[in-house]
């Protein structure tokens, strides 16, 4: 089956390491943690921590999963050709068409933003235009070929990078030497201070998780590059290893220095923390700075969905679960099609953000919500179908192995479950368990109308050939 599909796929595998380890940084460090974090800080105050410790661990375990299938089956798509192959047509057609979903709707708001972070330097600008101006670049770049895609997201995801290591360094240097602060060291007193480490108790840290686990939505990004990656038997093992910590650190560090800085029940009255903090020791274009980063923060997203949308498109087709049409490459060796699909739908959410009222939109990107919870779940239920048929010696053999399997796989998968609940007991949140639902349904009737069971029915589908 590895064979069969590097035989149809006619992608060209431009990406190196580097951009793959950026790219999954990219995804997962979104504007949410420029912007302050300051409604899971609300939530949970200075436990906060604990809450993307615990995540984290969640999130690596999923991704391990996935690594161990991606290196062996290295292919486009990822999951949703794993679900089709393990699971069966019906979800990986549910798979993939939810994830296309999910990132069009993610980048819909992304690509709006755009508009006004631009209106910060130019307001007489009306907003439509560097949105617009935004999608048709970021278009462009995708349609060159994928190194050229891999080539902005390194960059883009390196600004992130560097201004979170800049500002964990200058909070410490608050922190330890009062940097900024008349030589007066400021400690880290705040995170006990004002009502205790755990300011609102267990409960807070628990109702934090949803907010938490959507943070590193964009992680999983590592698995659609698979089919484009230079090595993928050395790149993406590297990639997900060290993306894992680095995230981590930069999370808990950052969000350990704000809590250090500044008082917990504070942060967000008075600004971003990031501004804050530059200010503090006389960066006077610290809100300029931090604006630019969050415009590229925005930027990345729609970059990365529209990398992933059409790569989605393209193995959905392969899958026959799309029009052909999506399974032609350029002669680049790119899903042309699929991008460019993927960039109209993007446009009418541009368009859709002047037309309707902004409450239309939290219902329609509720459904990113619970299409990461989905596709999360789908990647692990896919590993266990896939170790399950494995004999000991082909266990063996695995190249990247689940650590911990099955103990980590089964409560992993239990996580997600308790996240889905959690989402039932916030009013914000609640409405995802609404949508999202009705989304599968709406994707159920379409597999069943478009008479797609019968020709799964008919043609099957093929096996791995587990080597």
């Amino acid at each position: 089956m590895q064979q069969q599909l590097q035989l149809k796929e006619d992608l060209h595998r431009g990406l190196r390491e580097r951009h793959i380890q950026l790219i999954a940084l990219g995804g997962a460090i979104g504007v949410g943690l420029f912007l302050g974090s300051a409604s899971a800080i609300k939530t949970a105050g200075p436990a906060l921590m604990l809450s993307y410790m615990v995540g984290g661990l969640v999130i690596f375990a999923i991704m391990r999963a996935l690594g161990e299938i991606a290196v062996s089956y290295p292919v486009s798509g990822s999951f949703s050709a794993y679900a089709n192959t393990f699971l069966g047509p019906l979800p990986g057609y549910l798979t993939g068409w939810t994830y296309w979903f999910m990132w069009v709707v993610t980048c819909m708001a992304e690509i709006t933003a755009v508009g006004i972070y631009v209106n910060y330097w130019l307001p007489e600008l009306p907003q439509w235009i560097p949105a617009l101006a935004a999608l048709l670049v970021m278009t462009l770049v995708n349609l060159i070929n994928v190194k050229a895609y891999g080539e902005f997201e390194f960059w883009f995801a390196l600004i992130k990078v560097v201004t979170i290591i800049a500002m964990i360094l200058i909070g410490l240097g608050m922190i330890i030497f009062g940097l900024g602060h008349g030589g007066v060291s400021v400690g880290i007193s705040n995170l006990w201070t004002h009502g205790g480490f755990f300011a609102h108790g267990i409960k807070g840290v628990v109702m934090s998780l949803s907010m938490v686990m959507f943070a590193y939505l964009g992680i999983e990004l590592i698995g659609v590059t698979a089919g484009e990656a230079e090595n993928p038997e050395k790149t993406i093992p590297a990639a997900i290893d060290k993306v894992f910590w680095r995230i981590l650190i930069f999370y808990v560090g950052a969000l350990f220095v704000i809590m250090a800085l500044f008082p917990w029940n504070e942060i967000g009255t008075k600004g971003s923390p990031f501004v804050l903090t530059f200010n503090a020791i006389g960066i006077r274009a610290a809100a300029g700075i931090i604006n630019f980063v969050v415009l590229t923060a925005a930027l990345s997203s729609c970059n990365s969905g529209l990398f992933s949308t059409g790569r989605m498109l393209y193995n959905l087709a392969l899958q026959k679960k799309a029009p052909r049409f999506f399974a032609k490459v350029s002669r680049s060796g790119i899903p042309a099609l699929g991008i460019i699909v993927s960039a109209v739908f993007l446009l009418v959410g541009v368009v859709l953000n002047y037309l309707v009222p902004a409450q239309v939109f939290i219902y329609i990107t509720s459904v990113a919500t619970f299409g990461a919870l989905f596709v999360w779940a789908i990647i692990l239920l896919v590993q266990i179908k896939y170790r399950s048929g494995l004999s000991p010696q082909e266990i063996k053999n695995l190249r990247y192995p689940m650590p911990w399997y099955p103990v980590s796989s089964y409560l992993s998968l239990a996580f997600l479950v308790f996240v889905l609940v959690i989402l039932a007991f916030d009013p914000s949140t609640r409405v995802a368990l609404y949508v999202g639902p009705v989304w599968l349904v709406l994707l159920l009737v379409s597999y069943y109308a478009l008479g797609m069971n019968k020709q799964d029915s008919v043609s099957g589908r093929p096996a791995y050939d587990h080597k």
